[in-house]
């Protein structure tokens, strides 16, 4: 595939499209409105006016965001972690630390700073889980169709040995099973897999607990794999619904049995 439609109806070539999706300001802007991805398609899922209006307005970062983006750095960017700022101050609401933000924008504290050192140091301690970013490359993107509707991905690290491999934090990794289910990890395996051409026994999640720092490595079975396919089916049937040939959000319901 040497083109792509966008849902915005302009067309591009792949490789400069993801080439330029290297830049997060690219990725997460532009091309979080123009192309569908296992968050969006969540929001999707949710409720299609909260697609709408954060695909609008934008969202506000939530703190394990922030944790997580700070890890992802360190672990697999570490050059870049001197692009952000880090502020001395107890609370993210302090005059200090809003003033340094209307400048900067990444900007964490202190503490921040520290809580994802101590997370990154356990892993690097562990042998077993440092050999899952090994052979690698580091936050590739790539962007495709499934269904006829462009999709976008990065993928924290593609083995050279053709698998992937997603870095989460949790609160409680003994339960991440419940977690993956919760946040609709199973629609970032199927379209990851099909995106990058992977099978669904090569994609892995290895989450770090950000309370014991015990880490987990999860693989995806089948039955993962397939959920995720369903749901994204029914994400792009909403899509086409209210977006693409679009009834008014007005009249959206949520049906139900009890």
């Amino acid at each position: 595939m040497k083109t792509i439609k966008l849902l915005d109806g302009s067309i591009h070539n792949v490789k400069e499209l993801e080439y330029n999706m290297y830049e997060d300001e690219f990725y997460y802007g532009y091309l979080g409105k123009v192309a569908l991805s296992s968050s969006s398609c969540k929001l999707l899922l949710d409720s299609p006016k909260t697609y709408h209006y954060i695909t609008k307005y934008g969202q506000a970062t939530s703190q394990a965001m922030r944790d997580g983006q700070l890890f992802h750095t360190m672990i697999l960017e570490p050059e870049k972690i001197n692009q952000f700022v880090f502020v001395n101050v107890k609370s993210k609401n302090s005059k200090a630390y809003k003033e340094v933000k209307a400048y900067h924008e990444n900007v964490f504290t202190i503490k921040e700073k520290q809580d994802a050192e101590r997370l990154v140091d356990a892993f690097h301690r562990n042998e077993n889980v440092k050999k899952y970013i090994v052979d690698a490359q580091y936050e590739i993107p790539k962007i495709g169709v499934i269904e006829d509707i462009p999709f976008r991905a990065k993928a924290d690290v593609l083995l050279n040995s053709n698998g992937i491999v997603d870095l989460k934090t949790t609160t409680d990794v003994k339960n991440f099973q419940i977690s993956a289910q919760k946040w609709k990890y199973y629609n970032q395996v199927y379209i990851y897999c099909e995106l990058f051409g992977i099978d669904y026994e090569n994609f892995t999640f290895v989450c770090i607990d950000k309370k014991s720092l015990d880490i987990g490595v999860f693989k995806c079975s089948e039955e993962f794999y397939l959920r995720g396919k369903e749901e994204v089916g029914n994400a792009i049937e909403l899509y086409r619904k209210f977006f693409a040939e679009p009834e008014s959000l007005d009249d959206y319901i949520y049906e139900g049995t009890l």
